[in-house]
């Protein structure tokens, strides 16, 4: 069951535009690539880890299912940044050159390098938290460049606070472990900083610049910390089974915000679903292909939750689930990756 927690902004069916009945039927009666001219596109993440990988393979399988399919008329150049800015920095010089069809950004710290590389190769944002903190968005919701566009899931803080205090009703404090460089964790932070008091609620925020940091970052919280909550953050994602290690050996329940971190150790995790938002990417990224300007594809948002929830990890975390959250979420322990149902 998917819990949605009461959001009402654009969610998956109605975040974007589709092809036409008529060129989809065009397409299926030919059975072939032949409508469609040869593309490139480049695709950059600032890290490869299970939550931004499926946001990219829905971005191409979305393009193959409006007949670009990779291999006969779309070629695709893709590179990952490992966690290194410096690195991303290079990619993303590389790419402005290279002068692709269109260059996807996944990530707000790709995304920033990627804006700051070019201003003519149409950019298509993805996987960002906050686009106003990471400036690609004016306070308006305006691209700060005219080359730009994208997704973004600018989710308020108060659900996921909701399914902290469900899940540890008597929590006093929050350990927030989290990257100071990337802006949409920091942009979290301040969210949970101004919502908590209210709550009755402490945050203790915890920096993890490098995901070597992150094991040290999480044992800091012991005897200080009821919950621990993260966002999208690449540092800590890409390094949270010592996360979840830690988390096991001192019995501190760990509440994220995508399916695979429930899946590879936390507790409870509510957010958008991540091959979905790569679906909704590639209609997008489809449109720039398909020859309309950049300049008329709005930025979009799309914000419809889902709870997954993982009653072994909760045990081993030192707390039982209540039966009502898990009736409300989608049981990992029970079900297949959304990777493997596709």
């Amino acid at each position: 069951m998917v819990v949605t927690f009461g959001i009402s902004l654009a969610t998956l069916s109605g975040c974007t535009d589709k092809p036409s009945a008529e060129t989809t039927d065009t397409s299926k009666a030919t059975g072939t690539t032949a409508t469609q001219s040869a593309k490139t596109i480049a695709i950059t993440q600032i890290v490869e880890h299970p939550s931004l990988d499926e946001i990219r393979r829905g971005i191409i399988e979305e393009l193959a299912a409006n007949n670009y399919v990779e291999g006969k008329n779309l070629t695709i150049n893709f590179q990952s940044a490992q966690g290194n800015t410096a690195t991303a920095g290079q990619i993303a010089k590389q790419f402005a050159g290279d002068m692709p069809d269109a260059i996807i950004a996944i990530s707000t710290p790709s995304a920033q390098t990627i804006a700051a590389a070019t201003t003519t190769v149409p950019i298509i944002y993805t996987a960002i938290s906050d686009p106003i903190a990471a400036k690609l968005l004016t306070t308006n919701n305006v691209p700060t460049q005219a080359n730009m566009t994208g997704l973004s899931s600018q989710l308020p803080i108060e659900p996921p606070l909701d399914l902290i205090q469900k899940i540890v009703p008597n929590a006093k404090t929050i350990g927030y472990v989290y990257s100071p460089g990337e802006a949409n964790s920091v942009a979290v932070l301040k969210q949970l900083q101004a919502a908590a008091p209210a709550r009755g609620l402490k945050i203790l925020e915890v920096p993890a610049n490098r995901p070597t940091d992150v094991a040290m970052a999480t044992r800091s919280l012991q005897g200080r910390a009821d919950v621990i909550y993260t966002s999208l953050d690449n540092n800590v994602i890409s390094a949270f089974e010592a996360m979840a290690g830690a988390a096991n050996e001192m019995k501190i329940p760990v509440i994220t915000s995508d399916e695979f971190s429930v899946r590879r150790g936390a507790t409870a995790a509510l957010g958008v679903n991540d091959y979905d938002f790569g679906r909704v990417t590639g209609k997008m990224v489809y449109r720039v292909l398909n020859g309309e300007a950049i300049v008329n594809i709005k930025p979009e948002v799309m914000n419809k939750l889902t709870l997954y929830v993982s009653p072994k990890h909760a045990k081993q975390q030192g707390i039982t689930l209540d039966s009502s959250v898990i009736a409300e979420g989608i049981n990992v322990d029970e079900t297949k990756p959304s990777t493997e149902s596709k």
